[in-house]
């Protein structure tokens, strides 16, 4: 395929999974939101949360998501142990990431790298690719199976909160291909009976991506041309997610599953002025 067929393939795909995720979308039970005095609440949950010496795991740091959230971890502080899980080392020439830890394993061959997932309390997982650049199946082994693999391990290796980078309209019956397997994901992992299970399912992702991905490019052109009140209903900045990754993973909860939607993430994610911007 010549590389302007393909560029307009892939605008095509993007453009097909931005209509669908124009549509609405039920939460669902355990979804998350944020009140006003939970979100004054927020700096003492996240000092208490500091004062139990927990340790974590990403999976997916190299991907925008996770380097984002890796970032916020280390400025927050959250965290006395922190560890990358992938397929390669990363370079960090900052001060501030001197003490992470990084694992680099061989996703084919997980079973044999069952000791990076153990001793974490919390673990992240925004793994993923996209069907543009690995394929069909490619995009199945990423996106399902190296995810599921992961979190099997994370499990038998105590891991008590499970956090999942999921999808607005993640549903394992849809036709849709990145759907479907985000839906399946979710319910399989939810199998697994981590003590909390967290899922997040943000709209369109809005950040300048180090990948380049042209149909992700237009997507974000097309939202961005939108009236800020609407596109916040189907779209959310990277950085935003990643607040509200962490501010729900700092706040009590005695949910064993929790579903958040774009709209909860926007408002957890915006909900401590503390922070800066």
């Amino acid at each position: 395929m010549s590389r302007p067929a393909a560029l307009s393939a892939a605008a095509a795909a993007a453009l097909v999974a931005a209509l669908l995720l124009l549509q609405p979308e039920d939460a669902g039970p355990g979804a998350g939101s944020s009140s006003m005095a939970e979100a004054e609440a927020l700096p003492e949950f996240r000092e208490a949360f500091r004062m139990q010496n927990k340790s974590v795991f990403i999976l997916g740091a190299s991907g925008e998501t996770g380097r984002v959230l890796l970032k916020e971890i280390l400025e927050q502080g959250l965290f006395s142990k922190v560890t990358l899980i992938g397929r390669r080392k990363l370079a960090f020439n900052e001060e501030a990431y001197k003490n992470v830890n990084q694992e680099v394993v061989d996703f084919e061959k997980l079973d044999d790298y069952a000791y990076a997932f153990q001793g974490h309390d919390v673990g992240f997982c925004c793994l993923g690719t996209t069907r543009n650049k690995a394929g069909a199946e490619g995009f199945v082994r990423v996106d399902r199976d190296y995810v599921l693999k992961s979190a099997e391990l994370a499990k038998a290796g105590g891991c008590k909160h499970f956090n999942l980078l999921s999808s607005k309209g993640a549903d394992e019956s849809s036709n849709f291909l990145y759907l479907q397997v985000k839906g399946e994901v979710e319910a399989r992992v939810e199998e697994l009976k981590f003590d909390r299970y967290s899922i997040f399912r943000p709209g369109v992702l809005l950040c300048d991506r180090q990948e380049s991905r042209p149909g992700e490019w237009l997507v974000r052109k097309f939202f961005g041309s939108l009236p800020e009140s609407w596109a916040s209903g189907h779209s959310v900045p990277v950085t935003t997610v990643v607040r509200a990754m962490l501010n729900n993973a700092v706040r009590p909860s005695d949910k064993k599953k929790e579903l958040l939607d774009n709209k909860a993430i926007h408002e957890l994610g915006k909900a401590d002025a503390s922070l800066k911007p």
